[in-house]
């Protein structure tokens, strides 16, 4: 791997580039907090070729948010329930906005 294809990676939400210790300390959180929002599915950490956990920043902001919840006093498993929600939310408003360009794009006279 090239250096430019390493800074290219740093680019990509997906890219795994975080420790559990950074990731805990750049959301705030205690590894153990990262541990059960995994065990909770809420995320999925990748591992390392040793076996650690690696976040990407994707999963930082989704682990940030079930943070908030937290703070606020939801139990764990409902903040990740929350979250998950949220997310498939947004994914459906993102597809239907797209839906929605394409089919006024292929006739203006259509409304949705």
């Amino acid at each position: 791997m090239t250096a430019d294809d390493a800074l290219g990676r740093l680019d990509d939400d997906d890219y795994p580039a975080y420790t559990m210790g950074r990731a805990a300390e750049m959301i705030g959180a205690t590894p153990g907090f990262l541990r059960a929002i995994g065990e909770a599915r809420l995320i999925a950490p990748l591992r390392s070729e040793g076996g650690h956990r690696r976040y990407s920043r994707y999963q930082l902001r989704i682990a940030a948010r079930a943070r908030e919840l937290v703070d606020q006093g939801t139990p764990i498993e409902a903040a990740c329930r929350i979250v998950i929600l949220e997310d498939q939310l947004e994914e459906a408003q993102r597809l239907n906005a797209e839906y929605r360009r394409a089919a006024e794009s292929s006739d203006p006279t259509v409304t949705l």
